[in-house]
């Protein structure tokens, strides 16, 4: 009964050995993925550069660069020259290494960020893409340093006690060095927002300064545009990285891209709307004068009348004294029933606007389209001064939306903040009576 026992467990155990080692693959394999989720680094292949499918090798990217997207994001391109080797001193045949060494074939990192995040994000988006450092035999999370060039300190003739306090005494310093009056040259134009634009200086030229990583990266950014670049240096590995700084031309661009296809639709709506509008004008004009026609042809009943008949004065006198009253009372009625001014200014508009509304509805003309892109074309308009403002840059805007659509933005724009206030100046009116009401009650 033993032997037969023997002869059973025996397959079984031969059985049980493919299972256990396939266990064992597996419990590799999970592991393997739990450490790549972990540390990018120990990924598969990453000791591998990447190349092209057809095995040409990609131009190296020497210069990061810093590009501005449609949806406000900040998209950074970085020549991150670190890959990742196999250590097969200190890792076992299972693992990945976490030594680093130089490599121009591997492709650049992209990250996308926002100018209102500050320098740490990218800091931490960097560190997730690079292994740690080994620093007294204990690894080390590296510490990244942004730099940027110093325009105050710039040139060997710049003073500290003669720098510029105010941006009219900064262009007026900039204009006398330009001129050759000034002293020496600083080789950096403050507050010019040139960006990658800029003249080009030699390296022993420029002076860095180091900013903290709580700065915002828009704050960052609008003050290295006073240079060409700014630079990204990683501790541990040697490691600077430079980064073309963009100009103003580039931060708007897609800003002013979508203010002129805007402005070409406000174009043709301004055209339609200014039509009707003159056609409702000169309809209240002509209604005004028919009023005054209808007046004069009274007068000339009433005189025709009086000394023209045999009626005379004795029966006209009380038929223009009750004319007279009810026009009087019918005036009182509707300046009751309107609540509003009994003006000539409040009567003219009652009457061009509803002309308008009736020629907008023949013609095709969307009100409440137009006015939602004059508001987005404003909210435009107002951020591309506002990038203007921080790079000290005078924005041609009649270059991008045109003579005639910049008058309608203006006058659309002092229209808006009108209809506010008298909007609010009726809510303040209405809240004052209704506390006189609630008073008068109590």
């Amino acid at each position: 009964m033993s032997s037969v026992r023997l002869d059973q467990t025996a397959p079984e155990a031969k059985a049980k050995k493919p299972d256990q080692k396939a266990l064992d693959e597996q419990e590799q394999e999970v592991r393997a993925l739990q450490s790549q989720v972990k540390r990018p680094w120990h990924r598969h292949g990453a000791d591998n550069p990447p190349v092209d499918k057809s095995g040409e090798k990609a131009a190296p990217v020497t210069k990061g660069k810093l590009l501005t997207t449609p949806t406000r994001l900040l998209k950074l391109i970085l020549p991150l020259p670190l890959g990742v080797e196999k250590d097969r001193d200190n890792n076992s045949k299972h693992g990945y290494g976490r030594s680093i060494s130089p490599n121009d074939t591997i492709q650049p990192l992209a990250l996308l960020v926002h100018p209102q995040q500050p320098l740490s994000y990218v800091e931490r988006l960097i560190q997730a893409e690079i292994p740690p450092v080994v620093e007294n035999g204990k690894e080390k999370i590296p510490s990244v340093y942004f730099r940027a060039e110093d325009a105050e300190n710039a040139g060997d003739g710049a003073r500290v006690g003669n720098r510029p306090t105010t941006r009219s005494e900064a262009k007026r310093k900039d204009e006398e060095i330009g001129s050759g009056s000034g002293g020496s040259p600083t080789h950096v134009a403050s507050y010019s927002g040139l960006g990658h634009e800029g003249p080009e200086r030699d390296v022993s030229e420029k002076n860095w300064v180091r900013w903290s990583n709580s700065t915002e990266i828009g704050d960052f950014i609008r003050d290295a545009a006073r240079g060409r670049e700014f630079a990204i240096e990683i501790e541990g590995y040697h490691v600077e990285m430079r980064v073309s700084v963009p100009s103003f031309r580039d931060r708007t661009y897609y800003m002013r891209a979508q203010l002129r296809k805007l402005s070409q639709q406000l174009d043709e709506l301004s055209r339609i709307k200014r039509e009707c509008d003159l056609l409702a004008h000169k309809g209240a004009n002509r209604l005004a004068k028919g009023g005054f026609a209808l007046l004069t042809g009274w007068w000339a009943v009433v005189y025709y009348v009086t000394f023209h008949t045999e009626f005379g004065w004795d029966v006209v006198e009380p038929v223009t004294y009750l004319a007279g009253l009810t026009t009087i009372m019918g005036a009182y009625l509707w300046f009751l029933y309107i609540s509003k001014d009994l003006s000539y200014k409040a009567a003219m508009n009652v009457t061009v606007s509803r002309r308008q509304h009736a020629l907008y509805e023949a013609r095709g003309f969307d009100p409440h389209k137009w006015e939602q892109l004059v508001q987005e074309a404003n909210a435009l308009r107002r951020e591309i001064w506002a990038v203007a403002a921080e790079y000290d840059v005078d924005w041609d805007e009649a270059r991008d939306v045109g003579d005639e659509v910049k008058e309608v933005l203006d006058e659309e724009g002092t229209n808006h903040e009108h209809s506010a206030r008298s909007s609010e100046k009726e809510k303040d009116e209405k809240y004052i009576e209704e506390e006189r009401s609630k008073k008068k009650a109590a």
